[in-house]
């Protein structure tokens, strides 16, 4: 094990921090590792996965740690920036009649998201719930960032919406259109199926962000996912909430505020999808890796061994 791997470990003395003994600190030069440990290990180790796990959990620490002010204006930017990737898919889908066209303009917004180092609601579930998963952030900080950020999204997107509108009112027939399809879609097993598909897609996305060191491959797997997330119509709580403001902000739209609001599974499908199918697996996946990092943190190896920190 090289120096560069080796861990130092903060201690109580940490006025940051003082409640949570032995966290990871980084070093000046680099995020400080954990050594491997051979606890919980069942086969051989594959370098690739531990460092895309590294990466993850380097990636997670600061943005648990923001401030409020700093998440809200954090997800706030994010809709802002999402918001012309919405401005190009009722455009393009209003000149087209195209929803493959009009989900291929919406990428727009994911590229902006990836170059413009802001994020959304459904991006904080496999980096974040890892790093509480190695013990180096509480329960209470994850809830904290979904918080934050969600609210940050739909304030930043609200007034986005009211732009666009405003700017563009021969948009104002398909804006309702699309709109209305996202929140007439109701609460039932196909919304429900369709924002499980959301949350595993975005889910993805996240890591096959911290899979790659080529900032290519990042931009072309952003436009992919938001390809399919957008031309496939799939029931992404920040997308069709965005969508419906702008079909609101009309006047015109055929629902209001409280049938966006009660009527989707987005929100709970995409938690769903998020965290069951792609975050968990990837953290079992990562088992032996997570050990290295809990046990550094002076925590119990197994989740289940352990009471959860709120």
């Amino acid at each position: 094990m090289t120096n560069e791997s080796q861990i130092r470990i903060r201690g109580k003395s940490d006025p940051d921090h003082d409640d949570l003994p032995g966290r990871l600190h980084p070093a000046p030069d680099d995020s400080a590792l954990p050594p491997q440990t051979s606890a919980g290990e069942d086969g051989p180790r594959e370098g690739a996965l531990e460092r895309s796990f590294d990466r993850i959990v380097t990636e997670g620490r600061p943005r648990l740690r923001r401030g409020w002010l700093d998440m809200v204006v954090t997800g706030a930017l994010a809709g802002f920036e999402v918001a012309f990737g919405v401005l190009a898919l009722i455009y393009i889908e209003a000149e087209t009649a195209s929803l493959a066209l009009a989900g291929l303009a919406f990428s727009i917004g994911f590229i902006a998201l990836r170059l413009g180092h802001s994020e959304l609601f459904t991006e904080g579930f496999l980096v974040p719930v890892t790093v509480v998963a190695a013990g180096d952030a509480r329960i209470r900080d994850l809830l904290r960032l979904w918080v934050g950020t969600l609210a940050g999204n739909l304030a930043g997107g609200w007034v986005m919406a009211l732009l666009i509108d405003e700017a563009f009112p021969e948009l104002h027939h398909d804006a309702v259109t699309i709109g209305a399809y996202y929140v007439d879609g109701g609460a039932n097993l196909r919304t429900f199926c369709l924002a499980v598909l959301a949350g595993a897609a975005i889910t993805l996305l996240t890591r096959m962000h911290n899979g790659t060191d080529s900032e290519v491959g990042k931009l072309l797997a952003s436009v992919a996912v938001g390809f399919l997330i957008a031309g496939t119509r799939l029931f992404h709580s920040v997308l069709d909430s965005l969508l419906a403001f702008c079909a609101l902000n009309t006047f015109h739209a055929p629902f209001g505020y409280l049938d966006w609001f009660g009527g989707s599974h987005g929100p709970l499908g995409n938690l769903v999808g998020g965290l069951g199918l792609t975050t968990l697996l990837r953290i079992i996946r990562s088992r032996s890796r997570l050990t290295d990092y809990r046990v550094a943190n002076d925590r119990p190896a197994s989740p289940a061994a352990a009471a959860p920190r709120y």
